[in-house]
């Protein structure tokens, strides 16, 4: 399959479809098939009939994905994974015993409780940063660091980090940059461009886009760290099994259709929720007033579909998630479907709750991802459960 000759495909809208590996050479399949196949027969001790050994060492399936995204994020290699978060650990066993990692002060609370509760009993430590301020992250840096990992916008509060500063500083200071590009995908946001060593993303959300599949997917900039992360994904084992891999594949092809649907409507919400006098609060790196607007536009061609916003005093946010109708309350978000959840309770439930309201992951904050149904219907809903959110 690595000898399949490759359409000139400029622009990423064709890329998202005809980049990777898009056909099967034995049949001409259009569609890569799904290798369903744990091994591979071999001619004699050490050959195979096509190059491929064991499944969890590789897969053409999984190949047809890795190397898809690696093209969209303009990286070096890619890797599939069995979830985002077995994709956060994989990069994580970069590091090494007694090292640093530096986080930012809004983080997805699985990554905070891989670190604080896995890799801590390994010597590998975390310092909280807010890395919105690349004058506060160089000033972190210490003896021990080794690596950063942001996300931009950051989770659940959509704060935005100047990811070229950021990549700066830390190559001047011989530190890892990894970047989670969960919300923005390579439709709208590229960091290894801006100078990032790693990118990952959980794919379950946009990338796969259907709510109908668990994965994680990382790109390196460097052959010295595919070299190194591709021993990490062999020796750990946390592949993405070859279905999976279909359906990632087939989500990708419809990412720019869907990215752009996603992003018109929060927009549209998100400025309604900004007028609305029942809302006291509202994050979204789009609207001219957020901290992070300009940054946004700078580093991204979009705000992506994550809102966060608080209720006015007076309303129940209890009663706001028990009054919609349309929007699902579940965890998860990047799906065609729009999503609400409490944060407090559900994604960030793992930190602290000193440190969540210190950095304002507060009881009342409710995260909204935008999905792509009529943008009409979606703001009914969240208005009409916020009307039912009043206190008598």
């Amino acid at each position: 399959m690595s000898q399949e000759k490759r359409p000139h495909a400029q622009h990423l809208s064709t890329r998202l479809i005809h980049a990777g590996t898009t056909t099967d050479p034995a049949t001409g399949s259009v569609n890569v098939p799904i290798y369903q196949t744990s091994t591979y027969r071999q001619v004699e001790v050490g050959h195979t009939v096509s190059g491929w050994e064991y499944s969890r060492t590789g897969n053409p399936t999984r190949a047809a994905l890795e190397s898809l995204i690696a093209d969209l994020e303009g990286g070096v290699a890619g890797f599939a994974f069995g979830s985002g978060m077995a994709a956060i650990t994989a990069v994580l066993s970069l590091l090494n015993q007694g090292d640093e990692v530096i986080i930012p002060t809004n983080v997805y609370g699985g990554t905070y409780r891989v670190l604080d509760k896995v890799f801590n009993h390994f010597g590998i430590t975390y310092r909280i940063v807010d890395t919105t301020q690349p004058y506060e992250f160089e000033h972190a840096i210490g003896p021990r660091t080794r690596a950063v990992l942001v996300e931009s916008p950051a989770n659940p509060l959509m704060s935005v980090t100047d990811l070229a500063a950021i990549a700066d500083v830390a190559r001047e200071h011989n530190v890892l940059s990894i970047v989670d590009n969960t919300f923005m995908t390579p439709w709208l946001q590229r960091p290894l461009e801006l100078g990032a060593d790693i990118v990952l993303h959980s794919a379950t959300k946009y990338l796969g886009g259907h709510s109908d599949v668990v994965a994680g997917l990382v790109v390196v900039s460097t052959s010295e760290l595919a070299e190194r992360l591709a021993f990490i994904q062999n020796s750990t084992g946390g592949v993405l099994g070859p279905q999976d891999s279909f359906l990632l594949v087939r989500g990708i092809k419809t990412l720019g259709v869907r990215m752009d649907r996603h992003v018109e409507n929060a927009q549209y919400i998100a400025e309604a929720l900004a007028r609305n006098p029942e809302v006291s609060a509202v994050h979204y790196p789009g609207l001219p007033d957020d901290p992070g607007y300009e940054v946004q536009r700078r580093q991204a061609s979009g705000a992506g579909a994550m809102i966060s916003f608080e209720l006015a005093p007076g309303h129940d946010y209890r009663a706001f998630f028990r009054s919609t109708r349309l929007v699902a309350l579940a965890e998860s978000l990047g799906g065609v479907e729009s999503l609400v959840c409490h944060p407090a309770t559900m994604t960030h439930a793992a930190i602290p709750a000193e440190v969540r309201e210190k950095v304002g992951i507060t009881d009342g904050l409710i995260r909204l991802s935008v999905g792509i149904e009529d943008k009409d219907d979606i703001l009914a809903d969240v208005e009409d459960a916020i009307t039912a959110s009043r206190e008598a």
